[in-house]
């Protein structure tokens, strides 16, 4: 059917139109594969405290069950990498994604313009974007669709870009012609498992995320464990250290999105600065952020557990 080739150029067009980076498209079916991974993963308990990981495990692997008449699972990916990251290098860290305004609310309103362009452009096509926010197996789904390979750290990563962007997707009732996975380029390199500071990835591409320091900065809500004192590379909230280390993200450039980029203040907050914040500073720094998941209670518990 050449509508299905067609169709899917449209979008893809529309996409990199609207600044993101790549976008691919699988067919919507379950995720067999996934299944037995995810289940393991639950049983081991490598979700910690996070429950909700628990929640809907058979809408995580079968989109259908998300929308119904699911065909399509069209893939996107958008960069966030700063051009400028903290100047203090003694100071808390902040993750890289964190920077700018809230990804979810930046991506979302993308998306709706991409599904109106869809309407607009191919018809009457029920759906239902996605950002990180619902059980949709993103890494998965962006594999699947030929954007870049799973690797040890269990990012998605491209040989052409690294792995510094967020991925989202439009769940769709028609069908697009869809493209292919692409081979995993680890190889022997074990560099991100290496580096890792709380040895959180167990194995190559398994991730205990109760021993991420992303999961503790962000996730945990009780006290921080004792048995992590000295463990977290100073890192306040979330952590890029397995990004940071692999080789393919010698390939990231700076995003373009202005919505991504930070507050003056924060890149240049000094180790004093983040040890004294108050509640108004944190209001007026991380306004729009996603930070102010942690609140500035769940901030400052955060970099008062770095302090020695």
């Amino acid at each position: 059917m050449e509508s299905k080739h067609k169709y899917a150029q449209l979008i893809k067009d529309e996409a990199k139109r609207l600044g993101f980076m790549s976008c691919g498209i699988s067919s919507a079916g379950f995720l067999e594969e996934e299944a037995p991974r995810l289940e393991k993963w639950l049983t081991n308990n490598m979700h910690g405290k996070m429950q909700y990981m628990e929640n809907h495990f058979d809408k995580r692997l079968d989109p259908t069950k998300l929308v119904e008449d699911a065909k399509s699972v069209v893939s996107l990916l958008l960069n966030y990498y700063p051009e400028k990251t903290q100047e203090d290098k003694n100071a808390p860290k902040i993750s890289k994604y964190a920077y700018g305004q809230d990804y979810h609310h930046v991506i979302k309103s993308k998306l709706k313009e991409l599904h109106h362009f869809i309407l607009a452009n191919i018809g009457e096509v029920s759906g239902r974007a996605f950002v990180d926010s619902a059980p949709v197996l993103d890494k998965a789904w962006a594999k699947k669709s030929g954007l870049g390979w799973v690797g040890k750290n269990t990012n998605l990563i491209q040989k052409q870009s690294g792995s510094f962007f967020f991925i989202a997707e439009l769940i769709l009732d028609i069908e697009l012609a869809e493209d292919h996975a692409v081979t995993d380029h680890c190889g022997s390199c074990t560099a991100c498992i290496d580096a890792c500071p709380t040895q959180a990835i167990v194995e190559p591409y398994v991730v205990d995320g109760s021993k991420c320091i992303s999961y503790f900065t962000i996730e945990l809500k009780d006290n921080l464990p004792n048995t992590m004192k000295g463990k977290f590379d100073h890192w306040m909230f979330g952590c890029d250290v397995c990004q940071d280390v692999c080789p393919w993200n010698r390939f990231s450039t700076a995003h373009n999105e202005p919505l991504f980029d930070p507050n003056p203040d924060l890149l240049s907050m000094t180790k004093k600065d983040w040890e004294e914040i108050t509640q108004e500073v944190f209001s007026k720094v991380f306004q729009k952020s996603a930070v102010k998941r942690t609140k500035f209670s769940g901030l400052k518990r955060n970099i008062n557990f770095l302090k020695e």
